[in-house]
């Protein structure tokens, strides 16, 4: 698959390990849905609680409200409705642990719906393991959805990354609509000050993760 084919397609879904994933993995694939018509529901897995650990500040029931707000909020940038972002609220930290049943489960809760015609995930070949588990749980999914999807947000160093199937080109306009999107993440950008050992995503990061192309496995 070179180019997306949008012919006939009408529903996507794309599932997040995280809050901040399904921008960095995916925003500009969503946006261009959206302006095409199709309706996109995002599944996000995880409460992203564990992004600082040690905040006065931000314990974890605030800190995961705040990440929810701030996904809903990119997500509107994207065109998505607040109604078609819903958040399964897993321990963050905790998928790497998951059994096969527990997999098993954590598909049941991700299957909304009727099979889309697109289904959007992270990569198996992820570094964190969450993600892997989010990628082993899709596998479940929907076996006769029509196309999928795999985008990669932390490469491994101890192997070569898949090959690439789908490039999509952001243009300038969904370039800086996707770098808006992702400062709408301020939990993971320097807002929590308070935790010397939290998750704060460098500008290198912040430049990786918003390259004005998206590659999809």
């Amino acid at each position: 698959m070179n180019a997306l084919d949008l012919t006939g397609l009408r529903r996507a879904v794309v599932i997040a390990p995280h809050p901040d994933d399904e921008v960095i993995g995916a925003f500009g694939l969503i946006r261009r849905l959206r302006e095409h018509g199709v309706r996109v529901q995002v599944i996000v897995a995880t409460d992203g609680a564990a992004s600082h650990r040690h905040s006065a500040r931000f314990p974890p029931k605030r800190l995961a409200a705040a990440r929810r707000a701030e996904s809903r909020a990119g997500m509107a940038r994207a065109g998505v409705a607040a109604h078609d972002v819903h958040f399964l609220a897993r321990a963050d930290g905790s998928l790497g642990d998951y059994d096969s049943a527990a997999c098993r489960g954590l598909a049941r809760d991700m299957a909304r719906g009727p099979a889309p015609d697109l289904l959007v995930l992270p990569s198996p070949a992820d570094d964190h393991p969450d993600h892997r588990t989010v990628a082993r749980a899709g596998r479940l999914l929907w076996p006769r959805c029509r196309q999928r999807l795999a985008y990669l947000v932390w490469p491994r160093t101890d192997r070569p990354t898949p090959p690439t199937r789908l490039w999509l080109s952001l243009g300038d306009r969904h370039w800086h609509m996707k770098r808006a999107a992702l400062a709408c993440h301020r939990t993971q950008t320097g807002l929590i000050e308070d935790d010397p050992d939290g998750f704060h995503m460098s500008q290198a990061e912040r430049v990786a993760f918003t390259r004005p192309i998206e590659r999809f496995t």
